[in-house]
Parts: structure tokens; C-alpha cells; sequence
């Protein structure tokens, strides 16, 4: 198994929570379409869901970063 580094990102402590929490999103739109609610409870949770995307996106991308400034150093 991967070790993952820990971050702090608005209260949440890794990028498994965040992913969790997207995942815990789609899952709740997915209900939200089939019932055929009101369009803005479901623009809501898309916006929330695209919200945690990119988050998680940037912790990736900084830990990557990290990784390849550290080769270069060595």
C-alpha cells in the first residue's frame, strides 16, 4: 500500500477524506437526479463535488512537485 503524506486542507486531514467526501457527493447526486429534484440542489452538490475535485487535484500535483524537486536536488 502507498504511504500518503498528510495535509491540511480546510479543516480535512488527507487527501483519502477528501476523496471520501467526493465520493460520499457523487454518490448523493446520483440520488438527487434519479428523484428529479429541484435543479439547484443538484447544481449545489456539482459545484461542491467540482470544489473537492480540484483540491484534491492541487494536494497531487504539490506532492508530485515535491517529489521531483526532491530527484533534482539529488
Amino acid at each position: 500500500m502507498r504511504a500518503q503524506r498528510i495535509w491540511k486542507v480546510n479543516g480535512v486531514a488527507s487527501v483519502g477524506q477528501l476523496q471520501s467526501k467526493l465520493d460520499d457527493l457523487n454518490k448523493r447526486l446520483s440520488q438527487l437526479e434519479d428523484q428529479q429534484p429541484e435543479g439547484w440542489k443538484v447544481e449545489d452538490l456539482r459545484s461542491s463535488a467540482l470544489s473537492l475535485s480540484r483540491e484534491i487535484d492541487d494536494i497531487r500535483c504539490a506532492e508530485a512537485t515535491a517529489a521531483l524537486s526532491e530527484l533534482l536536488r539529488k
